[in-house]
């Protein structure tokens, strides 16, 4: 739903990178798996490996899902901000191009949530 305001306001954003000193947001979703009801909004270091980001935040973050000890995130398909890509495991999230409010779509084919009906 569009929102249209009655006047015109100027305001600066909060969210900017410069307010985040050094880190950046990240949003990481995993479709199918509505135990979780909304991407996960991470903060985290540019220089953070791929792999860390997986094995550190990633797999922590869903591991109450029963999904989770099945899903092999490296393997997976990745979306990085609704485009096909693979990432480098050993790159830093920086030279994977995933920036300041990136968003991460990760799917785990054969693996759609509880009884399988994306729960």
């Amino acid at each position: 739903m569009t929102v249209n305001a009655l006047y015109d306001y100027k305001f600066e954003a909060r969210d900017k990178v410069e307010n985040f000193n050094g880190m950046q947001l990240l949003y990481v979703y995993w479709p199918d798996h509505l135990m979780f009801c909304a991407p996960f909004a991470l903060l985290v270091s540019p220089d953070t490996t791929f792999r860390a980001l997986v094995d550190d935040i990633v797999k922590p973050a869903t591991a109450s899902h029963p999904d989770s000890a099945k899903a092999d995130f490296l393997k997976a398909q990745w979306l990085l901000n609704d485009e096909p890509f693979t990432p480098n495991a050993d790159a830093s999230l920086r030279d994977n191009g995933i920036d300041h409010k990136s968003m991460l779509t990760v799917t785990t084919p054969g693996l759609d949530g509880m009884a399988n009906i994306g729960y």
